[in-house]
């Protein structure tokens, strides 16, 4: 229970700092990049320092550095299927997301495990 306290704390703090960040700089487009995912991985692996150590923060921060990987090949889909293809986004967004994941899982196999 003290941990999810501490989450919520710290991780409040850290997505503050960041939305303040953002809103901070020009242009505005750089707002939404600082809003959630930097903060709560940098949340997330300053608690997995605390609670495991050193060791498993590193192994959570490489998942993570995999993870937005695979997110940018999604992201890169979804534009070229939305901007040559024409297709809507709610069909890009559907369609891309196996891929998100075949690419996230299949690192994952062939390096990381």
């Amino acid at each position: 229970m003290r941990e999810l306290i501490y989450r919520f704390v710290f991780g409040g703090l850290i997505v503050s700092f960041f939305a303040v960040l953002g809103d901070v700089l020009r242009p505005k487009s750089f707002a939404g990049l600082f809003g959630a995912a930097p903060s709560v991985a940098l949340a997330t692996l300053s608690l997995a320092i605390v609670a495991h150590g050193k060791q498993y923060a590193a192994l959570e921060a490489r998942s993570m550095i995999v993870g937005a990987g695979a997110f940018f090949i999604y992201a890169c889909l979804c534009a070229w299927l939305m901007k040559k293809r024409r297709i809507h986004a709610v069909f890009a967004t559907i369609l891309s997301t196996g891929i998100w994941f075949a690419v996230a899982i299949g690192v994952w196999i062939l390096i990381l495990r």
